[in-house]
């Protein structure tokens, strides 16, 4: 499997996130917001780099005790390689390391695959917002992981009993 590093998102990263965004999203955020993401104090974002190109990206903000997922793309020549995951785990250990014990996001309705993601990193269905895309009027489910601390510990726990590296 190819390797994917993280770090911070950059200045320098904003153009190719943007492009990720257009890629990825019907409605996608402007490399304006993207850029504005870079000075506001609640946010992080993180991007994953195969070699020296940024692939994937994800942002939250951070709010007390809650990490809010605002963002989460890969690239769609770097899909089914793991590197979703590996990115929202990134983005739990951010959270964790910023004070966060709990996360959430909205998804796609019709989304299964991310939902089957998120489910299998801890997170849970626990509301709707009708109508949230404003580009299909679809709905977004609100899923919820109340225990990053306690799903981070068990999906190590997973790893390592299979014989994989955490």
């Amino acid at each position: 499997m190819t390797e994917i590093t993280f770090r911070p998102m950059q200045k320098a990263d904003v153009p190719r996130v943007a492009e990720l965004e257009r890629l990825c999203f019907r409605s996608p955020w402007s490399e304006k917001s993207l850029a504005g993401e870079l000075k506001n104090r609640i946010a992080r974002y993180r991007v994953g780099l195969v070699g020296q190109k940024v692939e994937a990206y994800a942002g939250m903000w951070l709010l007390y005790e809650e990490a809010h997922i605002t963002n989460v793309a890969v690239s769609p020549e770097q899909r089914r390689r793991g590197f979703g995951r590996a990115l929202m785990l990134e983005m739990m250990r951010t959270a964790l390391l910023d004070g966060a014990c709990q996360m959430t996001l909205e998804v796609r309705e019709s989304n299964l695959t991310a939902q089957a993601l998120y489910h299998g990193l801890g997170f849970e269905a626990a509301g709707r917002r009708k109508r949230y895309y404003a580009d299909t009027g679809e709905d977004a489910l609100i899923m919820w992981n109340r225990d990053i601390p306690k799903s981070l510990a068990a999906l190590d726990t997973n790893h390592q009993s299979k014989g994989d590296q955490p």
